[in-house]
């Protein structure tokens, strides 16, 4: 009988080592360190004010950390001008939170966009692309609605189909079930399992929905005032002995012990960040 051969490990195609970030004198992320590997689906969850937010715009490049690096399908963002990370761009689709249409634009014009944006093709050729990226958020023969026209869930499918039009290798998801109701909830992160298996993306999704982050998630990245308390599988996370995590995955209110001198700096003003 032949040995089984061992599993070669994904390579990371996201990096991020000793991430530091401060707006003003205020320390939002704290050496934060974090690989997701191809084809993976990694879930950033964390309470409000927890830095998961301002993690996903630096992932984005859309603000640059104090200090840290960060590298995207082994580029380092935090060493690239404009026009390196506008080509990068290619390679990378955002389904921001809300869905973020146009809406001056009908539904197929807005799926277009990135094609008219970084591509020379012709627009029947993009009329088609867009089709078929309708066809996979069962969206088909919506091209001519308004969004105004479309129901929340509709518009979030939309915002996927615009955001997988280029085929991106890496998609990023902000919240994608914000605001949603059980039903439409369930049905989208099914699409987000969908997208991953057919098209092979690597996927990373912010969200504070336990129920949808525990149905999607290959791992879970939790974090804390500006520090990751824990990555692992659900089955990690869920069993982690953390009693932070703990209070996030119940939802027990975790009141926060101040020091008298930092107590006292905070009702005085003292060390706020400048205007």
């Amino acid at each position: 009988m032949t040995a089984a051969t061992p599993t070669t490990p994904r390579p990371a195609v996201i990096e991020v080592d000793d991430l530091v970030t401060h707006y003003g004198t205020r320390r939002i992320l704290d050496s934060v360190s974090l690989r997701v590997r191809q084809g993976e689906i990694m879930v950033i969850m964390g309470g409000s004010g927890s830095g998961k937010s301002t993690l996903l715009r630096h992932l984005l490049a859309l603000e640059k950390p104090t200090s840290g690096r960060i590298s995207l399908l082994g580029q380092d963002i935090t060493q690239m001008d404009e026009f390196e990370l506008y080509a990068l761009a290619r390679k990378m689709g955002v389904a921001f939170q809300g869905g973020a249409l146009f809406s001056s634009m009908t539904v197929g014009e807005n799926v277009m966009l990135p094609l008219q944006e970084h591509t020379k093709l012709d627009r029947g050729t993009m009329q088609i692309m867009m089709r078929i990226k309708l066809e996979i958020v069962n969206l088909a023969g919506f091209e001519q609605l308004m969004p105004s026209e479309l129901s929340g869930g509709m518009i979030k499918r939309a915002a996927f189909a615009r955001a997988i039009i280029m085929d991106p290798a890496l998609l990023f998801c902000d919240e994608p079930s914000a605001g949603l109701d059980p039903v439409v909830s369930a049905a989208l992160d099914e699409l987000i399992l969908r997208l991953r298996n057919a098209l092979g993306m690597t996927i990373v999704v912010v969200t504070h929905e336990l129920e949808s982050a525990f149905r999607i998630a290959d791992r879970i990245t939790v974090l804390d005032r500006g520090r990751i308390l824990a990555t692992g599988t659900v089955e990690e996370i869920r069993g982690s002995s953390n009693p932070r995590i703990q209070n996030l995955l119940n939802r027990r209110f975790d009141e926060e012990t101040l020091d008298p001198d930092e107590y006292m700096k905070r009702l005085t003003g003292e060390g706020a960040p400048a205007r």
